[in-house]
């Protein structure tokens, strides 16, 4: 038995307040015990989520010439990639999407768009249209659609999104190092905005991007600070014309145990696993649920495959628990 592991288990579940040193001494017990730890964050996970996984979708609905500099993404338009690129689709489009991710067992359903904001009124009402066609359809919308204002956080309220998604991709002292074209707390507004008017928030990061534990430790504080309902943890997946497209890839035991760490640090939210878990994770996918998730990306990505449905319907079987069609 690993007393430290025990001691910050109870505390989790108790007070959900692990701090950013003991989660540091987490990850050095948990390098020479990974599963110690991974056992002990099951637990921290079933005792506030239950047996459940929840699954969403996403669509990519504008795709490319994002005018940010993020070092990881293949929508930019500073790199040279093969990302895709073409103006926002259809309301209509959208909800098909929407529709074959229902199918398939998502509960929620992302538009996801390029670009630091919406500008134009007209994609603003394909927007809402499309927020439309989903409730209708008895999926929980929610958008990523860049910077908000409070107007229009209060506009996608009114129209019935049910989430906002902003990630903040990382810790604020590594932000630099990946993104110089806006600030770190120009995402952190966001978040608080969405907040502010009535939405849950879907927001986390990308880890592999150089970065180390102490990095997503303090994301993670940061993300406690905001109180946000749902952290998605992306893997990179270095693409090619980028310029993190040589970076050597974290090995699936440093994933699980950053796993296992926000669940520690993040008791009672949602732990979503997104882009890059299979590519990543490969044969060990299913632990990252044993090491504290609760949640996955299902489908495609943005610009990159992903796993298909069934597969992930047939994991969760696999390991004795549910899918969840009402959380989130």
């Amino acid at each position: 038995m690993n007393s430290l592991f025990d001691k910050l288990m109870n505390k989790a579940l108790k007070t959900k307040n692990v701090s950013d040193k003991e989660a540091r001494k987490l990850y050095e017990e948990g390098k020479k015990d990974p599963f110690g730890l991974m056992a002990r964050a099951s637990k921290i996970r079933e005792h506030f989520k239950g047996n459940a996984v929840n699954l969403c979708g996403i669509v990519n609905a504008k795709s490319g010439v994002c005018p940010e500099n993020c070092r990881f993404c293949a929508q930019s338009a500073h790199y040279h990639t093969e990302a895709p690129v073409y103006p926002l689709i259809s309301a209509e489009e959208i909800g098909e999407k929407g529709r074959l991710a229902k199918e398939n067992g998502a509960h929620m359903f992302s538009i996801v768009t390029s670009g630091t904001r919406i500008v134009t009124d007209e994609e603003w009402q394909t927007i809402y249209r499309a927020i439309g066609l989903l409730n209708a359809m008895g999926l929980k919308p929610c958008g990523s659609l860049g910077m908000l204002n409070e107007e229009t956080a209060r506009n996608l309220k009114k129209a019935g999104l049910y989430r906002y998604h902003h990630n903040l991709e990382t810790s604020r002292s590594f932000f630099d190092d990946i993104c110089s074209t806006h600030d770190y707390e120009e995402d952190t507004e966001t978040v608080r905005v969405a907040r502010a008017a009535g939405l849950t928030v879907c927001s986390g990061g990308i880890i592999g991007l150089g970065e180390v534990m102490e990095h997503r430790i303090e994301m993670a504080m940061t993300l406690r600070e905001l109180d946000v309902d749902s952290v998605p943890i992306n893997i990179l997946n270095a693409i090619p014309g980028t310029p993190l497209e040589n970076i050597s890839p974290l090995t699936p035991m440093e994933i699980l145990l950053t796993v296992a760490l926000y669940r520690f640090i993040l008791p009672d939210k949602d732990i979503k696993l997104c882009g890059g878990k299979e590519k990543n994770l490969r044969q060990l996918l299913p632990l990252a649920i044993v090491a504290g998730c609760n949640s996955l990306m299902t489908g495609n990505y943005l610009t990159t495959p992903g796993r298909d449905t069934p597969a992930d319907l047939e994991m969760i079987k696999d390991l004795g628990m549910t899918a969840s069609f009402d959380q989130g």
